[in-house]
């Protein structure tokens, strides 16, 4: 960050306590000070000349490419397809359909079900609906076809049950996936995808994105507000 001007001399940040505790242990790593913590702390002129630079601009933020993080997401498929969307500067590994699909059994678990209203209605007038109309009895439907199919392969190992497994597996199949990325790739995320009608996006992976470290001084600083 301080290389196009070679201003290491004004670096300010360091390993030590993150708060305004301060004692002669400061910025050492000593097991005696119970308050310590081995955090690094980015000091007010690094973090004054990191937020100039972000609001220069991409082509000026270069060290936010430079900020790593590595996380495994575990999503619906109708989510993967909107985060691959993000293809520059990210890296995804992916558990594998192809090969364990069939391994496990398919059950409601297997699906993404965070805000499902299992009761919603889908009579053509909901005040007469007995309940053999609701959205319970497509999931059932659909869970109980989807294990048979598997049962039927692992029995006779016949490939087209299997390609029948995966043509009607539902978008809302859980696929877990480790992904690595940057701080500008995340930057960028979080503010096209905070007000997505995707609560997995807007309550999900921002409210976890608000949790990394500096999020709000680094990824959500707009370059209107002093986020210091």
């Amino acid at each position: 960050m301080r290389n196009p001007k070679n201003s290491w001399h004004k670096n300010d940040s360091h390993y030590g306590c993150d708060n305004d505790i301060v004692c002669e242990k400061c910025n050492t790593n000593d097991e005696g000070c119970i308050n310590y913590k081995n955090n690094y702390i980015i000091g007010a002129n690094d973090m004054k000349l990191a937020q100039t630079l972000i609001k220069a601009g991409n082509e000026h933020r270069k060290f936010m490419r430079q900020i790593f993080v590595s996380v495994d997401i575990t999503a619906p498929l109708y989510w993967w397809k909107e985060f691959d969307t993000y293809k520059v500067g990210t890296v995804a590994n992916s558990t594998s359909t192809m090969h364990k699909l069939a391994t496990t059994p398919i059950t409601l678990d297997c699906f993404e079900i965070d805000d499902y209203d299992r009761n919603l209605s889908l009579a053509d007038n909901p005040k007469d609906d007995d309940g053999l109309d609701n959205l319970s009895t497509f999931e059932e439907d659909i869970i109980y076809v989807l294990e048979n199919i598997r049962q039927k392969y692992l029995e006779t190992k016949d490939k087209r049950y299997w390609k029948e497994l995966v043509r009607w597996l539902p978008e809302s199949w859980l696929q877990k996936r480790t992904i690595t990325m940057n701080y500008e790739n995340i930057s960028n995320m979080y503010f096209q995808r905070k007000n997505h009608k995707l609560t997995e996006w807007s309550k999900s992976f921002i409210k976890w994105v608000e949790s990394l470290p500096y999020a709000k001084e680094l990824i959500m600083y707009d370059g209107k507000s002093e986020n210091h």
